[in-house]
């Protein structure tokens, strides 16, 4: 929750309405996601800035086509830091931003990069945060020294500081000093206060020179940061021409180059990187993530950092097509969280639009809350060229309409080309991803599925018909693991019209992947049509059964569930689970309320053998089981777990026990084999949480099952 009285808040500027504000932060959004997706193919240490130019020459387009653009660092910490002001009442404080690296991250797996304490700037702050020592000790100086507190994350995850800022730079720059200073230490925090700052300037102001010269007043002017900035800003007003910007590059790499700073990934000349693209790219969108990345050192973290504040200045409208349509308006994650992990940017940039409206004490737009910080998929339309995540089998076919037909108001248009007989268009969203899906493995996302069997796929739209006979549409699924297609019955359009369908999603094999409309055509003439898609909605009681004999390894993980801790395969027809500390294994959707949790296992060594409910992240939620000296336990994790109660239990190594949980409110009840042994009333509870099953202490495991039912 949020604290709307805290002095720095001021009121959103009354030039900025509540619409264009969003509109603004999903410009932002999509800046940084096609900055980073532009960047990360030549990240180094591989690629150097002359590497890039001798292969790449000029850049003007993405290096890669991706089949999906797989988890980034630069994307991770935004989305998931920020989420601070939900987790946590009051005043924000650095502390409560460090809980959140203990809630979302896996140790040792995907989100950031795990380069060794001492070593990794983010690794370090985790470990230290775990260790006991709080932020801002966990990223200063003096527990880590001065080379590693000055690495460059202090200002790649910090953009969300300024989303959530709106034309109020002292709120950003104050919340990113407390995000920044979790991980980072003088000019690592300047830096991101500094971005955050432009960020929130950017939200009024369109001339790049004046946000830059009004961001550096936020941090020393004595600085290292300060001083690079305007070494490159002074070199830029003696030479402006934009081509020769590698002039200028020249200059950072001779007096501001990596040569001159320790560490793996140093801020200044990065910084450098950055303030060189907004002065040369002059406000122009794609030259300025073009000549950030051109310029080497962390590519995607410079690329992303300019393209968050330039989307904002210009909106979404300023993104060339050529850089938003491969993003699809979706990013994945790798948080703990696989029902998280599949962002739809619409409903983030309407999501953090709530949050910046809820800081500065205005009026949420009840339109903005439909499918907001919720496990329902209600996808959003509204936004200048968005296409809500909808996506097709085949671009020959059925594309996603280009030129005035790419964006229809409260709409997406596909292009239905010249179907001949038997051709078969799929229009769906991805609720679901497999590796397979995925080119490489960047941050290991993991995912869970979001769409469940027995909920209702609502589509609605309409067909304009250019030539041809008639077209038949029917809802349909597809499963992830066979690729079988289960559709509905087919209804036939003769003439241009509407269509609207309620759809039980149907039981499939192992997971629903795909969720939307078959467009066929079974007459001879060829037919030629749009269909605009303007609702899509699935909702509806959530549950799920998971098998483990039927899981798989992907993503250093599992098909269906997010693990984190300990080591696991899957044998004997179950997930076989061994541990020295902690380990869990999540699944099923992250706001879950009311529901019914239950697990099949067999203890084989240890006294720690547990379901999870209600957990938020890896450090908050409940966990219940088998206990030390025979007893059955139930936990509360905030962060370190502390036992709520305990009643005798004599359960045996080698025996089968089904562990259950109900949870209703502030109430859960807890039993095994069927005898309810523990219910208990927590009058602060967690609102919501993910479920699955783990350890809290060394030992081994046998999960058999986990089901999970909405009440």
């Amino acid at each position: 929750m949020i604290d709307s009285n805290q002095e720095t808040i001021q009121s959103m500027s009354m030039k900025l309405t509540a619409e264009i504000y969003r509109r603004k932060v999903y410009g932002g959004l999509l800046g940084k996601c096609a900055g980073v997706r532009l960047g990360a193919p030549v990240e180094p240490t591989i690629w150097s800035y002359e590497r890039i130019r001798e292969t790449y020459g000029e850049i003007t387009d993405y290096v890669k086509d991706f089949k999906n653009f797989a988890a980034d660092d630069d994307v991770n910490g935004p989305m998931f830091f920020i989420r601070a002001l939900l987790d946590h009442e009051g005043a924000l404080t650095a502390q409560a931003v460090g809980r959140t690296w203990l809630d979302y991250t896996r140790e040792g797996i995907g989100f950031f990069w795990w380069g060794g304490y001492g070593r990794s700037t983010e690794h370090t702050a985790y470990l230290n945060i775990a260790a006991g020592i709080q932020p801002p000790d966990s990223g200063s100086m003096l527990v880590n020294g001065k080379a590693l507190a000055e690495q460059i994350g202090g200002q790649i995850f910090i953009d969300s500081w300024g989303w959530v800022s709106p034309s109020n730079p002292e709120q950003a720059t104050k919340f990113a000093r407390m995000a920044a200073s979790v991980s980072h230490d003088g000019n690592g925090i300047y830096g991101g206060i500094f971005i955050a700052a432009c960020i929130s300037l950017a939200f009024e102001m369109n001339d790049v020179e004046q946000i830059i010269e009004q961001a550096l007043s936020y941090i020393p002017s004595e600085s290292e940061y300060t001083r690079v900035v305007k070494a490159v800003r002074d070199f830029y007003h003696r030479d402006p021409i934009q081509e020769h910007w590698r002039d200028a590059r020249a200059m950072l790499g001779a007096d501001f180059g990596y040569d001159r700073y320790p560490g793996v990934c140093h801020i200044i000349p990065n910084a450098g990187v950055c303030a060189l693209a907004l002065y040369y790219g002059q406000g122009d969108f794609a030259r300025t993530i073009e000549i950030a990345t051109m310029c080497g050192w962390d590519t995607d973290c410079n690329a992303g950092n300019v393209g968050a504040i330039i989307g904002v200045m210009n909106g979404p409208e300023g993104v060339p097509l050529r850089y938003r349509k491969p993003i699809g308006d979706v990013h994945v994650a790798s948080s703990i969280s696989g029902a998280l992990n599949i962002i739809n940017l619409p409903n983030a940039a309407t999501e953090l639009a709530i949050l910046g409206c809820r800081l500065s004490d205005e009026e949420i737009p009840e339109e903005w809350k439909n499918g907001t910080f919720s496990d329902d998929i209600i996808l959003d339309f509204s936004l200048p060229g968005g296409t809500a995540g909808l996506r097709t089998n085949s671009d020959f076919i059925a594309p996603i309409a280009r030129g005035e037909d790419f964006w229809r108001e409260n709409g997406t248009a596909v292009v239905l080309d010249r179907l001949v007989r038997g051709d078969t268009a799929r229009i769906f969203y991805k609720p679901y991803y497999r590796r397979d899906d995925f080119d490489d493995e960047r941050y290991s996302p993991t995912f869970t599925p979001t769409a469940y069997p027995g909920q209702t796929l609502r589509i609605s739209g309409y067909v304009e018909k250019m030539s041809g006979e008639r077209i038949a549409l029917a809802p349909y699924v597809r499963d992830g693991k066979s690729q079988e297609i289960v559709e509905s019955a087919y209804t036939f359009l003769r003439e241009s019209g509407d269509f609207s369908f309620d759809y039980t999603l149907p039981n499939v094999p192992f997971a629903i992947d795909e969720v939307g409309l078959l467009a066929t055509n079974f007459d001879n003439e060829k037919y030629l049509g749009k269909l605009i898609v303007t609702g899509f909605a699935i909702t509806g009681k959530k549950a799920f059964f998971i098998n483990f004999s039927d899981e798989m390894k992907e993503f250093k993980g599992l098909t269906r569930c997010s693990v984190s801790g300990g080591a696991f395969e899957i044998e004997d027809e179950s997930l076989h689970v061994i541990t020295t500390d902690t380990s869990e294994v999540y699944s099923g959707p992250y706001y879950g309320t009311d529901y019914i949790c239950k697990t099949t296992l067999v203890p084989e060594y240890g006294n720690s053998h547990l379901i999870i409910f209600r957990a938020r992240g890896a450090a908050s939620g409940y966990v219940f089981g088998l206990g030390e000296n025979g007893t059955a336990v139930l936990y509360k994790r905030d962060p370190k777990a502390s036992i709520l109660e305990s009643v005798t239990f004599p359960w045996k190594f080698g025996e089968e026990y089904t562990l259950e949980v109900e949870c209703r409110g502030k109430e859960f009840h807890c039993s095994i084999n069927g005898k309810e042994l523990i219910v208990y009333r927590d009058e602060e509870a967690y609102p919501y949480g993910m479920a699955g099953v783990g350890k809290l202490s060394a030992g081994r495991t046998r999960f058999y099952t986990l089901s999970y039912e909405e009440l």
